[in-house]
């Protein structure tokens, strides 16, 4: 328990760090303009439609979509763009290696 605690702690630190220094947002904005440019927003898209149209609009809530298709959305991402954002995650935190 202490160590699952420490990692959350070492967790919490990094994120408000991350806020701070605005590297979060500019992390979502690289993120965001990667998903788009790799296809996978217009991927993403034409699931959710395909989904829609099995169900039927009437009998499909939001909270149905975002169930069915967070699994296969992150399935999705493609490994050099997670390479990409961990390997800025890792030069942020050299850094800020007093952290």
């Amino acid at each position: 328990a202490c160590r699952m605690n420490k990692d959350a702690q070492m967790r919490a630190t990094i994120n408000q760090k991350l806020i701070e220094t605005g590297e979060r947002e500019r992390l979502k904005e690289l993120l965001r303009a990667k998903l788009i440019e790799c296809g996978w927003k217009d991927q993403l898209k034409a699931h959710c439609k395909d989904v829609i149209k099995e169900k039927g609009l009437e009998h499909v809530t939001v909270d149905d979509l975002v169930a069915e298709i967070t699994p296969k959305g992150r399935a999705l991402v493609p490994d050099s763009v997670k390479k990409e954002l961990l390997q800025r995650i890792r030069t942020f935190l050299a850094q800020h290696a007093s952290l």
